[in-house]
């Protein structure tokens, strides 16, 4: 399997690394979990659960760091100077990242997935610019930042910043155009640290959300015995992923 990784910068001065693994395939943006590396995936196998599709020029994996310490992870920060700072990180994605993903696949639409606070990512992303991102497959997901130990005022970059929010306000042309333009999938267990971390409810709310507003979705609980973890994430990836290559 062809692999690298790459430090790149954005013309306002953010910059990463992305672990790439493919030669060819339909590109996903893949967002680790809280503070990981764009190592992540590879360390916890999830390269390795998909190695298949990779190696049949089906998928192409482009993995970035995280930047949450600096921003939704920033306890010292109240919510709305989060969400101004992970600004910064989405200006990285778009100026430095994309024209990455483009330059090695064409221009095939990009799919996000993450797990945990990297599902945030993927679907936030995919909301925010669904002309790129029309796509995303999320596992184990919080999408209400403001449950997440945050304190201060809540303003428009918050907001705009909070899928359970804006989703619930969501109308007119733009909702008609996400409805024909994107597709979400949701993906929770019910075992241990699912409830503790608040994704089953908040996957759950989440699907409620995207029903009420008739934008396309699939919601996918698995059984009690599969906990807010690797070994669920590697299988749940698996399982989903063939279908969206």
């Amino acid at each position: 399997m062809r692999h690298y990784a790459v430090h790149l910068e954005s013309p306002n001065g953010a910059a990463g690394t992305v672990a790439a693994y493919g030669h060819w395939g339909r590109p996903l943006l893949v967002f680790p979990t809280e503070k990981g590396s764009a190592g992540e995936w590879a360390e916890q196998g999830m390269v390795a659960a998909v190695e298949h599709l990779i190696d049949a020029g089906r998928i192409k994996l482009y993995c970035v760091d995280s930047f949450d310490a600096g921003t939704w992870s920033a306890a010292h920060l109240s919510l709305e100077e989060r969400a101004r700072s992970h600004a910064g990180y989405e200006s990285w994605l778009l100026d430095a990242v994309v024209p990455h993903i483009r330059a090695g696949t064409g221009d095939a639409d990009i799919v996000t997935a993450g797990c945990s606070l990297g599902a945030f990512h993927a679907l936030n992303l995919a909301f925010r610019r669904a002309d790129l991102f029309p796509q995303a497959l999320c596992f184990s997901g919080n999408y209400g930042p403001g449950v997440w130990n945050g304190w201060g005022e809540r303003g428009d970059a918050f907001y705009f910043n909070s899928p359970v929010d804006y989703v619930a306000n969501l109308h007119g042309d733009h909702l008609d155009w996400l409805r024909s333009r994107l597709s979400l999938l949701l993906v929770c267990g019910q075992g241990q640290w699912e409830d503790t971390t608040g994704a089953l409810d908040s996957t759950r709310q989440m699907a409620a959300l995207l029903a009420d507003k008739s934008i396309p979705h699939e919601l996918d609980v698995w059984g009690p015995d599969v906990p807010h973890d690797w070994p669920s994430w590697r299988a749940q990836l698996a399982h989903h992923l063939p279908r969206f290559c």
